[in-house]
């Protein structure tokens, strides 16, 4: 499977019914991936339960290469690392229906618009690579180069690339 769409769904369960390792599946329309969370957004926080609101159709355990976890000031932030080590979270995957909505609301949280200069993050196409073994596109929050710095600078990485087991 080289890419996913998080909506298009053959066999799609009724929104609002979840399955934990149902696979994600082919198909995809272009630029609708699943989103990989990472960090409090991950499942069984309060943060998922309000955004995902149980519409999740799949939420598979997934992992980011070439990027490395920090705990920020505000929020937990990946940051791209060519060579560098995974970040570990799910690839969560929401019904054709309320994709756009939920996409715009996980820009909203994130404080992410297109072309906004002062962004701390950027929303991005990368592979990540499910437990099953199968590698999908997904969109991925990952720190921009001024944040990418600060963490590092005055960050605190997590060196399990694990938000939940830190």
């Amino acid at each position: 499977m080289s890419s996913v769409l998080a909506g298009v769904v053959r066999g799609r369960p009724p929104a609002g019914s979840w399955q934990q390792g149902a696979p994600l599946m082919d198909e995809p329309r272009p630029g609708q991936w699943p989103f990989f969370v990472y960090g409090t957004l991950r499942p069984g926080t309060t943060e998922h339960s309000w955004m995902f609101r149980g519409l999740a159709t799949s939420e598979l355990p997934a992992v980011l290469h070439d990027a490395e976890l920090y705990e920020g000031p505000d929020f937990p932030c990946a940051v791209a690392k060519p060579n560098g080590g995974r970040v570990r979270g799910e690839a969560i995957q929401v019904p054709d229906d309320v994709y756009d909505e939920m996409l715009a609301g996980l820009d909203q949280m994130m404080d992410y618009s297109p072309g906004n200069p002062g962004a701390a993050v950027e929303r991005v196409a990368r592979e990540v690579r499910t437990t099953n073994g199968a590698s999908v596109t997904a969109w991925v929050y990952l720190a921009t180069a001024r944040t990418a710095a600060e963490l590092e600078a005055s960050g605190r990485r997590i060196t399990s690339g694990d938000w939940q087991n830190r």
